[in-house]
């Protein structure tokens, strides 16, 4: 059974489009509890996830990392799935989860961790260039953002430590420490605002996102990259 768990600040645009794809795994059982790990928020996060039933844990500063390992602790179910307040999962993902954990569950996989398929919910030539790209990295890096989601044994989970308090690349620092041969992709989709995109431009962006990336894995430090690239906003979902 599934804990999810939600890193929140002013999240109100999409985050009762997130909850309501959750609703058919709810119905059969699936998931258990929802869990909003929140930043701060000034706006109607809390009231939206009080009205959906989901537990609010509140953290003192915001940051994904520890939004995320904070969500975690107060979690009881024994598999975790972390997920974007501004993704929606495509209709009938449960079924290919559900398949997925029974697999690793009963032995034929051993513990690992899955992520969604990346897509926007825009239209155009741009939108779905940015969607073969992070499909590329994700197949041959093996290195998934958070806005993919992750769902993972809460075993394994802890095996590794969790999700460090960092400003930034905490999606990426996790990954990593998992390992390649640890993460499937579903070919279940995550859809993400583009929001982002539209207010950056989708070149301005993902440049941006491939500096980051390139500069961690140069072993430039979070804080420093998130200096450089990451406003306070950063931490909004």
């Amino acid at each position: 059974m599934i804990s999810v768990v939600i890193p929140t600040l002013d999240a109100e645009a999409g985050l009762a489009d997130t909850l309501t794809a959750l609703v058919p795994a709810f119905v059969e059982g699936l998931i258990r509890e929802v869990i909003i790990a929140d930043g701060g928020s000034t706006d109607r996060t809390l009231a939206i996830a009080n009205q959906a039933g989901a537990m609010v844990v509140g953290v003192p500063a915001p940051g994904r990392g520890a939004q995320q390992k904070a969500g975690a602790a107060r979690a009881r179910m024994s598999w975790l799935l972390f997920l974007h307040a501004d993704t929606v999962l495509e209709p009938g993902w449960e079924r290919e989860v559900s398949t997925f954990m029974q697999r690793v569950d009963d032995g034929r996989l051993k513990p690992s961790a899955a992520c969604f398929r990346f897509a926007l919910d825009d239209v155009g030539a741009k939108p779905r260039t940015v969607e073969i790209g992070v499909a590329a990295r994700t197949a041959l890096l093996k290195l998934p953002y958070g806005d993919q989601g992750l769902l993972i044994p809460r075993t394994l989970y802890n095996e590794l430590g969790g999700y460090a308090d960092l400003p930034i690349m905490e999606d990426i620092e996790f990954v990593r420490r998992l390992g390649r041969a640890r993460i499937t992709q579903l070919r279940a989709r995550a859809i993400t605002s583009a929001v982002r995109y539209r207010k950056d431009g989708y070149v301005s962006r993902t440049l941006r996102n491939q500096r980051c990336l390139a500069l961690y894995m140069l072993r430039v430090s979070p804080d420093r990259i998130a200096r450089i690239y990451a406003p306070a906003a950063r931490a909004k979902t």
